[in-house]
């Protein structure tokens, strides 16, 4: 019985542009407090200082956080929307509650990039 109302409510999203999929999921996760980002692991401890260093040079994904915004809230909004896909009411929202995470495995330049646009109008970013 619950089998055939999970094949019409996956047929139902399976109809959903990708906007209203994004919509859907927000949602979700705003109605059961719940996170669809997966976990990431805390690597283990290095020992040794050239091990280390090694580690994060090769490091080619970054998770990207928005510390603290600048004084120039708009300025800040149009950055963050200009090096990521965010609409403009999510850049606000980030921006209001920082810290906040705005990219997940971002590759290492694209996240330089990020880190700089919004440096430049006074935000504080974290690559970890």
């Amino acid at each position: 019985m619950a089998s055939n109302s999970f094949d019409k409510l996956i047929e139902e999203i399976g109809k959903m542009s990708v906007l209203d999929l994004a919509d859907f999921v927000k949602a979700l996760e705003d109605k059961f407090g719940v996170s669809a980002a997966m976990p990431v692991a805390a690597a283990p401890a290095v020992q040794g200082g050239a091990e280390a260093a090694a580690e994060k040079e090769e490091k080619s994904e970054y998770k990207v956080t928005l510390k603290a915004a600048g004084e120039k809230k708009i300025d800040n909004i149009k950055a963050l929307r200009k090096v990521t896909q965010l609409s403009l009411s999510e850049a606000k929202k980030a921006v209001e509650e920082a810290p906040s995470v705005i990219g997940e495995a971002v590759p290492a330049e694209d996240a330089m990039k990020m880190k700089k646009e919004l440096e430049a109008v006074g935000a504080t970013v974290d690559l970890s």
